[in-house]
């Protein structure tokens, strides 16, 4: 069961490359209630961070295994994976 004080955000692709990490739970970020708001806390926390959020056109989100946009809420115990766009052909 989630702890209901963290998000477990997952990375994919690139952005476990850049973080070297595939996943990591977080206390929950105090003002974070979006997406939105937490690709900015992304930015916030660093460097390697700041440069992995950098272009967030291009980084695509989900909160509990649904796509989210933006403006979508984020609470604790959420999962949050982050992932580039996707194409296929």
């Amino acid at each position: 069961m989630a702890n209901p004080d963290t998000l477990r955000l997952l990375y994919f692709a690139w952005l476990r490359e850049r973080l070297d990490a595939a996943e990591e739970t977080v206390p929950r970020p105090a003002g974070v209630a979006t997406v939105g708001d937490l690709l900015a806390w992304q930015r916030g926390r660093g460097p390697v961070h700041a440069a992995a959020f950098a272009a967030t056109a291009q980084v695509r989100c989900a909160v509990n295994q649904e796509f989210a946009a933006p403006d979508a809420p984020v609470a604790a115990g959420d999962e949050v994976a982050f992932f580039p766009p996707v194409t296929g052909g």
